[in-house]
């Protein structure tokens, strides 16, 4: 092969290498819209996983607050309980005087 020859070649191949690669002006209609839904698809998939860890958070919150709901509800129950005995251990009491 003749040098020229060798040269224009290589030159060719530097210039289509250089072609091929990818920038957002080079890119054709259906390649900038696919790069648009790529980009919306990564804000939605953020927003909502923000807006499910809310959700949990939430939900977290939620639980506590009926446990604590359930265990003060516990506590009051227990106490209405102790004064219906107070109130029935009386009532019998004045029932034994009232039978002397």
């Amino acid at each position: 092969m003749n040098k020229p020859f060798l040269i224009t070649l290589l030159l060719a191949a530097t210039v289509l290498a250089g072609c091929n690669q990818p920038s957002s002006e080079s890119m054709g209609p259906a390649q900038q819209a696919g790069k648009a839904v790529d980009e919306a698809g990564a804000k939605v998939q953020s927003a909502v996983q923000d807006q499910v860890a809310k959700a949990d958070e939430a939900a977290d919150r939620a639980r506590e607050k009926a446990r604590e709901a359930a265990a003060q509800a516990s506590r009051n129950l227990d106490r209405a309980t102790a004064k219906v005995g107070e109130k029935v251990e009386k009532a019998g009491e004045k029932m034994q005087e009232a039978a002397r």
